[in-house]
């Protein structure tokens, strides 16, 4: 069955009524409890911030370099887009934020996501004292790859004698200890929840994150994901599934291309993205600023091949009819889709069909945009940076580029921001959909929209 075909078969179940029963057993749509994020941290390719990060996406920067060590050398990609290191402006130095004995006890990845909370909860203002404000507060944030680099080490010391082996390894190398680190430094005690979906991770542990809000399992919650993975190993691992673009290793920043003709594969990115969501009601309580509003969130499994999408882009359009049905909101009311486009040939090729199949006639009035561009695949951490960053495109209304996009392959209706950042002008209220896929054929898209009374 065609994309198209699968999609009418998917409207026959037609769309859920405002006073019909949810899926998710939160009552009536009416009564749902509505769920905004009223902060956001980064730590990304492109520097230490969310400001920062933003500013630079939409200046078309690029955080991809080339990776030097001679065992990079023998390796078929030889670049990544990593975190800004050092004691510059919006770079990293890890042993500035933590104590020796802090990073004993952590990866990297766990590392960013803590500098990323702080951040998050800075923003929004909410470091609660209070013992009911800390067990109504909660943590969901994965992590998408474990540090390959530590396993190997690890097992190096071992050779040298059981004693070499630190007590700390087995809680580095848990994707959960991400949020239970966060969950342990600031004492939230509501849910503690961790997914690790691969590169969905991020895009699901938000989605996650939202129905504890919306179903009333606690009023705030801390999410998204990190990741912390390149390495030789991990790059090498990559290229032997031929997933990693290689044809612009002396040209790093033209090497993620997302939609363009001449992509090759992706760039792997690292970084952490952290949302603080919450209830409506508590965050107007408290006279919180608001960025923008949760609608809605979707889920699917391709059900066909370990690494590759399905060719006709059910599982794509399964989760984004899901997205929409979950929000309440007609595919017309979309104006505006992040991609989760990693620049490989297949997978950008297969969303694109996916995204015009769901949106038919109305796809001329869609704009697509993949930021990957800019900071390469961040796996675990890719769908909840981009996710803050379409909340900031909708909060500033204006849509952030596909840099190294000369030349759209194929013919689509579908419109695109190649190169430069576009005013999202419209005459209703902004709403998009954010896209995450991962190995595996794990399928996640949020329905993001600007907040209105």
């Amino acid at each position: 069955m065609s994309g198209r075909g699968f999609l009418k078969s998917l409207r026959g179940f037609g769309r859920r009524s405002s006073s019909s029963s949810s899926s998710d057993g939160t009552g009536s749509r009416a009564s749902r409890r509505r769920v905004v994020v009223t902060g956001i941290g980064i730590v990304s390719p492109l520097g230490v911030g969310t400001r920062h990060s933003w500013k630079e996406l939409l200046k078309c920067k690029c955080g991809v370099v080339k990776l030097d060590g001679p065992d990079y050398e023998k390796l078929p990609c030889r670049v990544a887009a990593v975190v800004p290191k050092g004691d510059g402006p919006n770079e990293l130095d890890l042993k500035t934020r933590f104590t020796t004995s802090e990073l004993r006890t952590m990866c990297p990845a766990t590392a960013y996501a803590l500098i990323a909370a702080e951040e998050a909860l800075t923003d929004a203002n909410w470091k609660p004292e209070d013992e009911d404000d800390k067990r109504n507060t909660g943590v969901a944030v994965g992590i998408g790859m474990i540090d390959l680099v530590d396993v190997c080490t690890t097992y190096e010391q071992l050779k040298k004698g059981y004693s070499k082996v630190s007590p700390y390894f087995v809680p580095r190398i848990l994707p959960n200890m991400a949020a239970g680190q966060i969950s342990i430094k600031y004492g939230f005690r509501g849910p503690n929840h961790s997914v690790s979906t691969a590169c969905a991770t991020g895009a699901h542990a938000i989605g996650d994150a939202f129905r504890f809000v919306r179903g009333g399992e606690t009023s705030v919650m801390l999410c998204g994901g990190a990741e912390a993975c390149i390495s030789p190993l991990a790059i090498a691992a990559f290229c032997r599934l031929r997933a990693l673009s290689t044809a612009k290793n002396d040209f790093p920043q033209e090497s993620s291309r997302p939609f363009d003709k001449e992509r090759d594969g992706f760039v792997m990115g690292e970084g952490s993205a952290i949302l603080v969501l919450e209830e409506l009601n508590h965050a107007l309580e408290r006279n919180a600023k608001i960025y923008a509003e949760v609608l809605g969130y979707g889920l699917s499994g391709d059900a066909v091949h370990l690494t590759a999408p399905s060719e006709d882009g059910t599982g794509a359009l399964l989760a984004m009819d899901r997205a929409l049905k979950d929000a309440g909101t007609d595919t017309s009311e979309i104006t505006y889709v992040n991609a989760h486009a990693t620049s490989t040939p297949l997978g950008d090729a297969i969303e694109l069909r996916a995204i015009e199949s769901l949106f038919g006639e109305h796809s001329k009035n869609v704009t697509v945009s993949s930021t990957k561009g800019a900071h390469g695949h961040l796996l675990g951490a890719a769908g909840n940076l981009e996710a803050a960053f379409t909340i900031l495109a909708l909060q500033e209304k204006v849509i952030p580029p596909t840099i190294n996009l000369h030349n759209i392959d194929g013919e689509t209706n579908l419109k695109f921001a190649p190169n430069s950042k576009q005013r999202w002008s419209v005459d209703t209220r902004r709403v998009a959909l954010k896209n995450a896929f991962g190995f595996g054929g794990t399928n996640a898209s949020l329905c993001l929209a600007e907040y209105t009374d």
